[in-house]
């Protein structure tokens, strides 16, 4: 009955969240290009039977036409549109992994007595447990909002790209999808649901916007 109420602890290398980030991006941004792929498949196949109307040609530079004979390319927005859907779905699972992990976490303590209390506990155990470091710094403004900073944020510090500067800032956007998603499950799982944004400027520094209902 003992090791039932107080199982073991079970320790996980601290690299293993890194190395399943990265698979965690590349698996998903594999699995979007087959669905996009299949879903354009079925509308052709479809405009073929005369079920939708055929899609209208794409425009193409007339010297890659004539240098390649294609008549489609991808564009910058076909791009971000597929980054999209990848940061949605890998915040849709930190949502699911942060409210299950910070179950863990909180079996031992009582209820949050508000809002700044959660904030907290997130800074201080969530991210000491999740990223090895307490959050740099802590500001509010006592109404429901909170910006924390993290001058070194472990997902995204090793984070360059030879395209530069840019470039690296754009991946590191989707790399700290899952996080916002752990901390908004987190903090949902607890009582306190509200919305999580990031600003990142320089990297590896990472600045994070929760905005929560105000306390009554």
């Amino acid at each position: 009955m003992t090791s039932l109420a107080d199982p073991p602890v079970r320790l996980v290398d601290g690299a293993v969240m890194d190395y399943l980030l990265i698979e965690a991006v590349n698996a998903l941004r594999a699995s979007a290009a087959v669905a996009v792929a299949r879903a354009k498949k079925i509308e052709q196949e479809m405009a073929d039977a005369g079920i939708l109307p055929p899609p209208p040609p794409t425009k193409t530079p007339q010297s890659n036409r004539e240098s390649t004979g294609s008549t489609t390319s991808r564009t910058q927005a076909d791009d971000d549109d597929d980054d999209e859907g990848v940061r949605t779905r890998l915040e849709a699972i930190g949502l699911h992994v942060g409210g299950n992990y910070v179950e863990r976490l909180c079996r031992d303590r009582p209820l949050f007595g508000d809002s700044l209390d959660a904030i907290k506990f997130v800074c201080k155990e969530l991210w000491v447990s999740c990223w090895d470091k307490q959050v740099d710094n802590l500001r509010t403004n006592h109404r429901g909002v909170f910006v924390l900073q993290d001058n070194t944020f472990k997902p995204i510090s090793r984070i360059s790209s030879w395209q530069g500067r840019s470039e690296a800032l754009k991946r590191a956007k989707i790399y700290v999808a899952l996080p916002v998603g752990l901390i908004r499950g987190a903090l949902s799982r607890i009582g306190f649901h509200g919305t999580v944004s990031t600003e990142i400027t320089s990297l590896p520094h990472c600045t994070f916007q929760i905005k929560l209902p105000k306390n009554p």
